[in-house]
């Protein structure tokens, strides 16, 4: 059997999509427990919009959903593959080793910068509103 990859290469901009979008799901629900307590999460009980923790909500809520929806992905994805850098280092980076991110609790802001920052030089993939607006 020849090595052709022809076939997968053809669902590409799907599976950019589905990365898009599931990242997009698992992010959104970090700045619902900031701002409106679900899911509830104790620490983010008396949580003030106008502080470090509710801009860091506002930003996983709409930026989140700007991503789910693939609506100005790229400049959005580097937003937010910033705030997550910002975010490992100001809350995981000085628990542990900075460079170990298993050690200090900080795989997933590790992990969210990196897909976002994929995201920044991919784009939305083919199920998303900037697509659409390109075939126009």
């Amino acid at each position: 059997m020849a090595n052709d990859n022809s076939s997968l290469e053809a669902w590409r901009p799907q599976a950019l999509a589905v990365l898009r979008i599931v990242t997009a799901f698992l992010f959104i629900p970090h700045g619902t427990a900031k701002l409106f307590g679900v899911p509830h999460q104790a620490m983010f009980d008396g949580l003030q919009l106008m502080s470090l923790m509710g801009l860091a909500g506002v930003l996983e809520v709409f930026g989140g959903l700007l991503i789910l929806i693939g609506l100005f992905t790229r400049p959005v994805a580097f937003v937010l593959c910033g705030f997550t850098a910002v975010a490992y280092f100001m809350a995981h980076a000085s628990q542990g080793n900075a460079l170990l991110p298993m050690l200090n609790q900080g795989e997933v802001a590790v992990l969210y910068c990196f897909v976002f920052l994929y995201l920044v030089f991919a784009g939305g993939g083919a199920w998303s509103v900037d697509a659409a607006r390109a075939r126009r």
